[in-house]
């Protein structure tokens, strides 16, 4: 009963992820191939059903597409109102979220899970929304089509020949309590675009004319299919564990490659291979490592990694097992992994080879719910290297049986004198001691031989006839017979158990090693730390030495970073491996000539960089869990450089945050105490021009200058004032539909005063419709032009004002002929405080064109500026383009009762 039980460690993680999950909503998946198979009818009517159980359950948001059935079954159930939200002059609804953690239903239906939300929303998908709401602890249903995942959409896109752009994780489809799939074959869902039950009538035919042809449609099915069924076979897995259910289940075909050290090994991988490429299923490759094979020479070691390397090129998942019993630890694997088939290499002359029909037998008895397949192996006509390679290994094992005896003779000194005094079962249990430590110390082989010298020394110096191995009693044959069996199996065991605890504490070093890293990665805050914690990793755990080459922001590796010895870092290598997102150099299919391996640190947003190594043992990389090691450890640096990347955004983003705030509530403070003396000045300038006598010469043009100086500081204060009053976002548009020729024409009124020596020539097209805006901004946005104008460009040019529309904008421009815009700063001109001569004696704060643009924006609009060919800068702005509201002609009422 106790091969049934569970695994502990595998039991206590799913005790902790049962407790996790009681405290989330379930998600339930309604996956289609296509829209118009069904998954919102049969969302909806699922929904029914729970309401007439009692269920709360309420829809978030449902896509009907104006299908009257569908429609129908919404009644009777409540219905979350939508959230209303302003883009770009547009009034849009979206699915509410904090209204439905409010009303915290039980069951809430969100239709559509691969829906972008409207930018400005707390989460940009909507599958972001979901999860949230399962955090809240709220069921939810929702529904998805098979080109929604991200794993498959390039695949779709292949087929299609159109590329979706919304998607979902695979981890959420992967992660769902419950996937429900809506199957229905092509000719239906054809009939039903025929019938318009899918897209309005000119819909319909254009989607058929294109995504839904019905090649398309056979392919979709079956992508949706075999994903559901990826998914299915998963939850069999984790049940079978949760379980420790041992026997195979046959639901699906499986296969498992047995990889031994002989030279063929790579037929066996060859052949199952293409047996899983005939069948279409995926398999396992391994290689079982016991005692006995621990010592095997570097060469086969070798030709072992390299068969598992081919093995992982075609496909399979690989590992390597230890075990005390190579069948065992197979029939295990096996049935861990669910694998029905096992492949093993079959030869004439079984002795001479590792796989051997005896394997094939005993894999057969202990496993009776597998199928063992056999492969037929040529006889290998070069025989003589492996007995030369075996005799390179002699010295150092010879060695191990020389001290075996050695220590059996110490033993047996030491006991003869005390044999008048202990008892001959004493005696033995000091050759039995002498067997457990050569067993510890040297291993299987040398144990059975310390075994065999015990009985024989026991024999010939402690039983009588002493100094012979002749015995008057018989039942000393029995002694010696149990003696022998005794010493035999606990060799055998302490040899067995010293190994497994060689094994055990390596994977433990291994661990601790991984878990001191990550922990030193998580203080880490700068890449000069990731660096350096990862050179030290790298350096104890493969003797290796290691470059980090780190991306910044415009995708360029900088210089690498190198703590210690420095490898040899070729940096075109380095940036193929970056761009391309996949190891180079040593031991890969690209470039393995390369001293140095690259492995790319990929995080989950982008790659953040390349992981240079040099091991001074390259042969240590070519091991399948000292691999899987060095790409856990790439993964912990490029976890932790994506992180510190994003610690510097936090802090720029609440630096630039609080500088603003601080610098608006300046403005807003600032300008506020101006205002009231600013407009005593103006009224005293004009109280001094009237005056009783008025005032003549110098004193006039003190006073002029005076007047002429507060407004102009006043209107500084105003620009002050707005662009605080903008960036807060306090600004309440008055739009109104206005022809552009008034707002031109009270601009230029408003100008008047300081255009001085300019002349301004408007150029307004004749088909320039009314235009829905806030007159006075936009005033505001053509004075702050124009004055921009005169300010930068010499007295007696012209100013150019103008209007054009497009199809999709209004466009109001403004051209000078001056000496134009800096060269590479057409953007940076925008910016507040900006000025287009940092020293200069215009007057000015460089806040004209930041109002212009913050203007623009609130309208939905956008405002460029750019350098005219034939000199001076024109800047435009661009807004939206609406229907205007149609005005019906007025027509005078006459009174009926005038003659």
């Amino acid at each position: 009963m106790a091969e049934q039980r569970p695994d502990p460690d595998q039991l206590l993680a799913q005790i902790r992820a049962d407790e996790a999950q009681a405290k989330r909503g379930q998600l339930k998946i309604f996956f289609g191939a296509s829209a118009g198979v069904g998954k919102t009818y049969a969302m909806l009517t699922a929904a029914q059903t729970a309401k007439q159980q009692h269920i709360d359950v309420l829809i978030g948001v449902i896509e009907t597409h104006g299908r009257a059935e569908t429609q129908a079954l919404t009644q009777g159930l409540d219905v979350l109102p939508l959230k209303q939200v302003v883009d770009k002059n547009r009034t849009l609804t979206e699915f509410d979220l904090d209204a439905a953690l409010s009303r915290k239903p039980q069951l809430i239906l969100i239709d559509e899970l691969a829906h972008s939300n409207i930018v400005g929303s707390r989460h940009p998908k909507r599958w972001q929304d979901v999860e949230e709401l399962l955090s809240a602890g709220i069921d939810v249903w929702s529904t998805m089509n098979v080109q929604h995942l991200e794993s498959l959409n390039d695949v779709v896109g292949g087929i299609t020949g159109i590329r979706v752009w919304e998607t979902v994780p695979d981890r959420v489809f992967d992660t769902a309590d419950e996937v429900v799939i809506v199957d229905l074959p092509p000719d239906d869902l054809l009939q039903r675009l025929k019938e318009g039950k899918v897209y309005l009538a000119h819909q319909a035919e254009r989607a058929v004319q294109n995504f839904f042809r019905k090649g398309n449609l056979i392919a979709l099915r079956e992508l949706a299919l075999r994903r559901t069924a990826d998914r299915v076979d998963s939850e069999m897995l984790q049940y079978r564990i949760s379980r420790a259910v041992k026997p195979v289940w046959g639901t699906r075909d499986s296969l498992l490659a047995c990889v031994g050290p002989h030279e063929q090994g790579e037929k066996t991988v060859r052949s199952t291979a293409r047996l899983a490429a005939q069948l279409n299923v995926p398999w396992h490759a391994v290689y079982v490592e016991t005692p006995a094979l621990q010592r095997l020479p570097e060469t086969k070691r070798r030709r072992i990694l390299a068969t598992l390397k081919l093995a992982q090129d075609m496909g399979a998942q690989i590992s390597t097992l230890a075990g005390q019993d190579i069948a065992e630890t197979l029939v295990k694997y096996a049935r861990q992994h669910n694998l029905s088939k096992v492949v093993l290499g079959r030869d004439d002359q079984p002795r001479r080879h590792f796989w051997s029909r005896l394997l094939a037998d005993r894999m057969g008895a202990l496993g009776a719910d597998l199928d063992v397949i056999q492969v037929s192996l040529a006889t290998n006509p070069r025989k003589q290297t492996e007995p030369h390679c075996a005799k390179t290994q002699s010295p150092v094992r010879g060695w191990s049986y020389v001290w075996s005896v050695a220590l059996c003779a110490v033993t047996t000194l030491a006991a003869i004198p005390l044999a008048q005094v202990l008892e001959q079962a004493n005696i033995v249990m000091l050759f039995l001691l002498v067997v457990v430590a050569v067993a510890v110390r040297f291993g299987r082989g040398p144990a059975v031989l310390a075994a065999f010298v015990s009985v024989a020394a026991f024999d010939f110096f402690f039983v009588a006839p002493r100094f012979s191995f002749a015995f008057a009693d018989i039942q000393y044959l029995v002694t010696f017979s149990v003696m022998l069996v005794v010493a035999l199996v606990i060799g055998q065991m302490t040899a067995g158990l010293t190994y497994q605890a060689r094994v055990a504490q390596r994977r433990e070093d291994r661990m601790r090693a991984l878990y001191d890293m990550s922990r030193l990665l998580s203080a880490a805050l700068m890449t000069e730390q990731v660096a350096e914690i990862g050179s030290r990793f790298l350096s104890a755990e493969f003797g290796a030495r290691s470059a980090l080459l780190v991306a910044d922001d415009n995708n360029k590796l900088q210089a690498p970073l190198i703590t210690g010895d420095a490898p040899h870092v070729d940096v075109a290598i380095a940036r193929w491996s970056f761009d391309k997102a996949e190891p180079a150099g040593y031991g890969t299919d690209t470039l393995p000539s390369s001293p140095t391996l690259y492995l790319p640190l990929s995080a989950p947003m982008r790659v953040r960089g390349v992981l240079a190594v040099q091991p001074h043992d390259t042969s240590r990389l070519a091991v399948p869990e000292q691999r899987r090691l060095l790409d856990t450890c790439a993964s912990l640096l490029a976890i932790s450089l994506e992180r510190i990347h994003y610690i510097h955004i936090a802090q720029d983003t609440t630096v630039q945050m609080e500088s603003e705030r601080l610098r608006n509530s300046l403005l807003s403070a600032i300008s506020h105490d101006l205002r009231t003396p600013l407009s005593v000045m103006v009224g005293l300038a004009e109280a001094l021009k009237l005056t009783k006598p008025p005032l003549t010469g110098e004193a006039a043009e003190i006073a002029t200058a005076v007047g002429e100086s507060a407004l102009r500081m006043n209107t500084l204060v105003n620009n002050l004032l707005d662009m605080a009053r903008l960036e807060s976002g306090k600004v309440v548009l008055n739009r109104q539909w206005q022809p552009i020729e008034d707002v031109v024409g009270s601009a230029l009124r408003a100008i008047q005063p300081i255009l001085g020596g300019h002349s301004v020539q408007v150029v307004l097209d004749d088909n320039v419709p009314p235009v829905r805006i806030d007159a006075v901004l936009i005033e505001r946005v053509l004075i702050n032009l124009i004055e921009n104008a005169v300010k930068y460009t010499p007295q007696g040019t012209t100013i150019r004002l103008g209007a054009r529309a497009s199809p999709d904008n209004i466009e109001l421009w403004v051209a000078d002929e001056g000496p134009g815009l800096p060269h590479g700063h057409e953007e940076a001109v925008f910016s507040k405080f900006m000025r287009g001569k940092k020293e200069s004696s215009i007057p000015g704060v460089g806040l004209g064109l930041a109002i212009c643009r913050a203007i623009a924006l609130a309208h939905g609009g956008t405002m460029l500026g750019v350098n005219r060919p034939e000199g001076g800068a024109c800047f435009t702005l661009r807004l939206p383009r609406e229907a205007p509201p149609n005005i019906e002609p007025f027509e005078p009422q006459t009174d009926k009762d005038s003659p």
